[in-house]
């Protein structure tokens, strides 16, 4: 992961950085956050300046159209997916804005003919183009073109080098990744780098020459979110000009049910502010792997069971004992999965039964006076690893490691912890 700091220039650009395409903003605090995946409509994700021209939308589409720099413009049209004969429309939808955040993207240099795909974290005050989902599409300063990051958020290594020396005010935790809105865009709500009393509407498309302004001050009421899809309440959220938080590895599903919201609802927050959601457990998070719903037992599935306190995690839930101690995942919680039965009854029952239990008066299996309908079925539960039994010892029993199986089954949930 290879840090792009605020005005220095790239090694290797697509565009020569003294040509004015487009300029930095200096000393841009980076603004916290509150999930490291956010969408490209968040409010306040994005900043503006009341000088609009970060970034000449014209000037990068006559090089790009120019024949003599053809090859670059195919490389650059490959890196975003279009053809050459797209990009003049192309660049005229795509919106300048400034970063307030830190920002991962896929960055590309321009080497031999071709683009280079790596890795970057953009430094806040960085000026970019982003597309009508709110997602970034291009560098400024050198035309190069961007893409989203598709890696962990959670698990980067930042490299300070080429005079990208680490800025002041970095924190990991103010990292974000942009994913695309659900809709696309009319307008882009921008908070100015200079003023965050001053809010612009910028319509998509434009360079601020039709930009309108308004008052971030003013206050909106978090709505009553409880019940609805995490999809449902981010828009809403949206729609009032208030950013969707979340304090989950990985964003929540859409189809996630909202649990809870930090701060209530009816509660006063000015413009881009965060609402933390709680969502049911249950649901698979975006963009991140979890593997808890299929050992889970059957009473933690149900989405409205979850605590609000769990904030939308979907792993590992709360797990009772033979979750915890089972060391294979998903097979631990069903026993009358039959690849893992067969090779239990023939390893440990015939010495457990025969040595431990003396002291009692049942310790000779085959002439033992309880019922002989559970003979048969104990030797399947006996292995030690796995506390998932399905016999139940006899009540009296006195906590002989090994089960028992003499006493009639009348309670087949109960087990022998050893």
């Amino acid at each position: 992961m290879k840090a792009v700091a605020a005005g220095v220039p790239s090694l290797a650009p697509f565009f020569d950085e003294k040509s004015g395409l487009g300029e930095d903003a200096q000393d841009v605090k980076a603004q916290p956050v509150r999930g490291s995946l956010q969408q490209g409509d968040t409010p306040g994700l994005y900043g503006g300046s009341k000088q609009p021209t970060v970034c000449d939308v014209d000037k990068l589409k006559a090089f790009l159209t120019d024949p003599r720099n053809d090859q670059k413009a195919q490389a650059w049209a490959r890196a975003l997916g279009i053809t050459t004969g797209e990009i003049p429309e192309y660049l005229d939808r795509l919106t300048p804005v400034l970063l307030r955040h830190d920002t991962l993207v896929k960055n590309h240099d321009y080497k031999k003919g071709k683009a280079v795909p790596y890795d970057s974290l953009l430094q806040a005050g960085i000026a970019i183009l982003v597309d009508q989902q709110g997602q970034p599409a291009a560098k400024c300063s050198c035309g190069n073109p961007l893409r989203p990051f598709t890696g962990d958020t959670n698990r980067i290594s930042v490299k300070f080098e080429d005079g990208n020396k680490e800025w002041k005010g970095y924190d990991r935790s103010s990292v974000v990744a942009v994913r695309p809105a659900a809709r696309a865009l009319e307008k882009i709500a921008l908070v100015d780098v200079d003023d965050p009393d001053r809010g612009i509407n910028r319509p998509v498309g434009t360079g601020g020459a039709k930009d309108d302004t308004f008052d971030t001050r003013k206050t909106e009421a978090v709505p009553s979110l409880a019940g609805k899809t995490f999809g449902e309440a981010r828009q809403a959220l949206a729609d009032k000009g208030l950013a969707t938080g979340y304090d989950t590895g990985s964003m929540p599903a859409d189809g996630a049910r909202v649990t809870a919201t930090d701060p209530p609802a009816g509660t006063e927050l000015r413009f881009g502010q965060y609402v933390m959601l709680s969502v049911a457990e249950g649901a698979s998070p975006r963009g991140g792997s979890t593997t808890s719903p299929p050992p889970s037992t059957p009473g933690t599935s149900a989405p409205g069971t979850s605590a609000p306190g769990s904030s939308g995690s979907t792993s590992k839930s709360p797990s009772t004992g033979p979750s915890t101690s089972a060391p294979s995942g998903p097979s631990t919680s069903t026993s009358p999965s039959a690849p893992t039965s067969p090779s239990t009854p023939v390893t440990s029952p015939p010495p457990a039964v025969t040595s431990s239990p003396p002291p009692t008066t049942t310790s000779a299996p085959p002439p033992s006076p309880p019922p002989p309908e559970t003979t048969s079925a104990p030797p399947v539960t006996t292995s030690a690893p796995p506390p998932v039994t399905t016999v139940a010892p006899p009540p009296e029993s006195t906590g002989a490691p090994p089960p028992v199986s003499e006493s009639a089954p009348t309670e087949p949930t109960a087990s022998v912890a050893t």
